[in-house]
């Protein structure tokens, strides 16, 4: 980090982790959309249907044939256009904010419409537990939850070690120029 960034939670709709939190509702408001995945597929019925029923989407707009707009949370959005989709499950992953307490049930969720399309969920070093989705048009969904920040815990020590935030004079840091 450098001296000109700052605190901005106020904007995410992401709450902070911890035991017990609750995801945000689903938002249906209007906004100008700062992101959005298009996801390309052959069938705009059966990719709407895992994605509200495995991933937790909701149809937030859709123009038969030509696109289907979803969203989750806030700034969590997804349109459905038809095209041919990949081969396979490329490298690039899209990732989406949840809480712990629904990483289980989007997993169950996921397997009962598609079987075998989720891998984990995984604890990763930066702090978070990832469950890799692979989408019927093979868009590769990593659902993502931030775990309660332990500063003793071996993924605090791998955050100062090998990333070098929170090191003496680190980016970050209160010695970091």
């Amino acid at each position: 980090m450098t001296d000109d960034t700052f605190p901005a939670f106020s904007i995410s709709p992401v709450p902070q982790p911890g035991a017990g939190v609750q995801p945000p509702e689903l938002f249906r408001g209007i906004y100008g959309m700062p992101m959005f995945v298009n996801v390309p597929t052959d069938d705009l019925e059966a990719s709407t249907d895992f994605w509200v029923n495995g991933l937790g989407f909701f149809e937030f707009f859709a123009a038969p044939g030509t696109v289907v707009h979803l969203r989750r949370w806030a700034f969590q959005d997804v349109l459905l256009v038809p095209a041919e989709p990949a081969a396979g499950a490329g490298p690039l992953s899209v990732s989406f904010s949840c809480v712990q307490g629904e990483i289980e049930a989007i997993a169950a969720a996921c397997e009962r419409v598609a079987p075998g399309s989720t891998t984990g969920p995984r604890v990763q070093p930066w702090g978070t537990l990832d469950l890799e989705v692979v989408t019927p048009e093979r868009t590769r969904v990593v659902m993502t939850a931030a775990r309660p920040w332990d500063p003793t815990s071996p993924e605090a020590q791998h955050v100062r070690d090998e990333l070098g935030f929170g090191a003496e004079g680190a980016p970050g840091s209160p010695t970091a120029r």
